[in-house]
């Protein structure tokens, strides 16, 4: 089977010539890998250091409800139809293609089927699903630096799933810890920061 940046790279930059690419296309480019792949692929624009705005909350939406799929035990996700037929700019696809494939070289020359529990064991999919969850909502929080740690987080635990190399996954699980710890703190001392500017407003009013 092919690597997954040479096929991404051959599909969006050779194959396609429509200025749009449809979710249904690349649902049939993922193919048996489909959870994998659409977890890379959906967190990829938020994961880079690249402008993305309006594509956490969408891409959360969809990466959570995928991920409940696999807390629930499927091996092949369900998809609405009409989220199918969803388009995307084909441009801005290639854009965070080519700017994602470096990172997918350096994880595909480690990764191979290990530890494989993690990946195909309901257990294992039904801690990797509760935590690419977790991770989308954060993702979907409309609150600076709570979306690149969750997405990266996603983005390799999705890859880990690829090849059912749990050792990456794994990784991918500790960058989720990373990322939750993250938001919570982010939440706490913004709910904190908020709370005594309230106090100072109150106290200067009287």
């Amino acid at each position: 089977m092919a690597r997954l940046s040479t096929e991404l790279n051959r599909y969006f930059f050779q194959e396609v010539t429509a200025p749009k690419v449809t979710l249904k296309e690349i649902l049939v480019l993922a193919g048996e890998r489909t959870f994998g792949v659409l977890f890379v692929l959906l967190a990829l624009p938020s994961a880079l250091p690249v402008p993305a705005p309006g594509y956490s909350i969408p891409f959360g939406i969809v990466m959570f409800w995928l991920a409940v799929q696999l807390i629930v035990g499927r091996t092949r996700p369900w998809v609405p139809e009409g989220w199918k037929a969803k388009q995307f700019d084909l441009l801005t696809v290639q854009k965070f293609v080519k700017a994602g494939t470096p990172w997918l070289r350096r994880l595909e020359t480690v990764a191979r089927p290990r530890m494989t529990y993690v990946c195909t064991s309901l257990p294992g999919r039904v801690v990797i699903g509760v935590a690419i969850a977790l991770m989308a909502i954060c993702m979907m929080l409309p609150i600076p630096l709570t979306n690149t740690l969750p997405a990266i987080g996603i983005f390799v635990t999705g890859f880990g799933l690829l090849d059912d190399d749990g050792a990456i996954s794994l990784g991918g699980l500790v960058l989720c810890v990373c990322g939750g710890i993250l938001t919570l703190l982010i939440l706490v001392f913004g709910y904190e920061a908020v709370k005594a500017g309230l106090s100072l407003l109150q106290g200067g009013g009287m």
